[in-house]
């Protein structure tokens, strides 16, 4: 368990890191939610990491991640919510994400996963509800294959 959690710190400090390189951390309010978004390609996580938590890691696959913050509250805590969505390249071809939430301490954050080609624009569009809130989220992110 000790590993798992140190793995968790380093996974999130890497993330947190990585949120400069891709464009520094997004965030958007939307109503009582404080959203943070990056999509990363997947090799910038270690090995050990890619698989504590099923991530393939490929030059070809990139990882979103979301975490939702409660603004309505004092100290805008981690916020438990659903999260539904597509990622479409400028094709057009579609493709159904799946998260999988990932709670460490106070952190609560949702990982999934996109398949990429080199120099490819994805425009995602992700459905975030917390059962008395549901609100849009769209970005798009260009990943390069290294």
């Amino acid at each position: 368990m000790k590993v798992l959690t140190q793995i968790t710190i380093s996974v999130f400090m890497l993330l947190l890191s990585l949120s400069f390189v891709a464009h520094a951390e997004n965030m958007k309010k939307l109503g009582s939610m404080n959203v943070h978004y990056m999509a990363i390609g997947a090799t910038f996580l270690t090995p050990e990491v890619a698989k504590a938590y099923g991530i393939e890691r490929s030059r070809y696959n990139g990882l979103v991640n979301i975490s939702v913050m409660d603004n309505s509250q004092k100290g805008k805590p981690a916020k438990q919510v659903s999260i539904t969505g597509s990622a479409r390249n400028l094709a057009g071809q579609n493709k159904t994400l799946e998260f999988v939430e990932v709670k460490e301490g106070n952190a609560i954050y949702y990982l999934g996963q996109v398949s990429y080609h080199n120099e490819e624009t994805i425009q995602f569009d992700l459905t975030i509800t917390d059962g008395n809130e549901t609100h849009n989220l769209k970005f798009s992110q260009k990943f390069y294959v290294e």
